[in-house]
């Protein structure tokens, strides 16, 4: 994974993106900013955080993730291996379906996905710091090379959809006290039920995490 480190920058996400229709892909890249001022979040919301937290999107081709890899579910694939990469250092962080990063009852980071002809686009933005009372923060001192170097260490596996939803499976349990957004209305997940493919079915709808 080729990495292009940037002080700042309006998004991770949206630079990537331009990057890759000027200049074409060649190779996995990502792209990593001490700071990015005009974050995208889940739904078109913003997500900003502040300086010192870890902002990262990178683009690879559908051919490098697993065969078992059901497309609609690659956020939470992606977002699952971040999330082992934190516990395996002391973290106490969940995922919150579909890609929602948690620290007990607080979210504290999150993950977009884009699908683009053969090419998958994700953006994962994380606070390290503080940035206000309605977010949590990541509960163990981290350094962002380490953990962006373990992170592509682990993509780079290819490990399994089967081994991560086995997981997952478990952490979904945590999600059934919160809500999601379906159809831009907020639905609890209280009876949802999860499917093997990473889809849930709630109130008679299958619903999956990449919309």
């Amino acid at each position: 994974m080729k990495i292009i480190r940037l002080d700042k920058v309006n998004s991770t996400h949206t630079y990537l993106k331009e990057f890759i229709l000027n200049n074409g892909y060649e190779e996995p890249l990502c792209i990593l900013s001490d700071y990015q001022t005009d974050g995208i979040g889940s739904r078109g919301n913003s997500w900003t955080g502040k300086k010192g937290n870890l902002f990262f999107s990178f683009v690879l081709k559908k051919d490098l993730l697993p065969f078992d890899l059901p497309l609609q579910s690659v956020s939470i694939y992606v977002s699952f291996i971040l999330k082992n990469v934190l516990k395996d250092l002391g973290s106490h962080v969940w995922l919150k379906w579909p890609n929602d990063f948690y620290l007990e009852d607080k979210k504290i980071g999150g993950t977009i996905t884009t699908i683009s002809k053969d090419l998958i686009y994700c953006g994962i933005g994380l606070n390290l710091l503080s940035v206000g009372d309605d977010f949590g923060k990541l509960d163990i001192d981290v350094d962002m090379d380490h953990i962006i170097k373990n992170y592509f260490i682990d993509i780079e596996k290819k490990i399994s959809w089967k081994q991560i939803f086995s997981d997952f499976k478990v952490d979904f349990q945590l999600s059934k006290k919160f809500q999601t957004t379906i159809d831009n209305q907020k639905v609890s997940l209280e009876n949802a039920i999860l499917n093997e493919d990473g889809s849930i079915q709630v109130n008679n709808k299958k619903v999956f995490s990449l919309r």
